[in-house]
């Protein structure tokens, strides 16, 4: 009788904390069966608030409504940032997050497993890990294309650099064959002399 009877006070805080999350129009609400998990709490409720407004205002009807139902008060963290906000209602926990902040850590994947109808009659939820594995892909071909540009430069770099120090080696190779001219000329200069001296004996 006893596990009957928290199986039916975790069913009614579950639609408290539903209904208090969709008074304040909630958006992604989902609901996942936690007991094969852990052992401190059965259930697992994620939702987004556009604003940091709203996810206050959530978290602020989720903690009255139950308060109202006859529940013990529900523990809060992080309503001073409102990105992401947890609400402790003991057998549920409750994560209200921006959507940025609720794609980038993905609970879903950790406690996705089991995802239960947030309502008796409610339509069978689907898994939420295709909203998170479509917006992974564009995250994972961004840094691809950075380091694509990224590259390029370097290359072009790489490029000049080679051309400079072969222009850089030509050069010095001009130089040395200006003494040689030189040298030349100061031989051809030289030959003449022996020749006038031989006319003048």
């Amino acid at each position: 009788m006893t596990e009957t009877a928290d199986k039916k006070d975790v069913q009614k805080l579950q639609r408290t904390v539903v209904d208090s999350l969709e008074d304040v129009k909630a958006q992604q609400l989902v609901v996942f069966d936690t007991e094969h998990i852990s052992s401190l709490f059965e259930r697992v409720v994620i939702a987004s608030g556009t604003s940091n407004r709203q996810t206050k205002a959530l978290a602020a009807s989720v903690r009255d409504k139950v308060r109202e139902a006859g529940f013990p008060k529900p523990r809060i963290e992080g309503e001073d940032n409102g990105e992401w906000i947890i609400v402790d209602c003991g057998a549920v926990v409750v994560h209200i997050m921006q959507p940025t902040i609720r794609q980038y850590y993905n609970l879903e994947e950790l406690w996705g497993e089991k995802p239960v109808r947030s309502k008796l009659g409610a339509a069978k939820p689907a898994l939420p890990k295709t909203v998170a594995t479509k917006a992974l892909p564009k995250s994972s071909k961004a840094p691809a294309k950075k380091t694509t540009k990224a590259t390029s430069p370097a290359t072009k770099s790489s490029s000049l650099a080679a051309k400079k120090t072969s222009k850089s080696t030509d050069k010095p190779a001009a130089k040395k064959s200006a003494p040689q001219i030189a040298a030349t000329k100061t031989s051809a200069k030289k030959a003449p002399a022996k020749k006038t001296a031989t006319r003048q004996k």
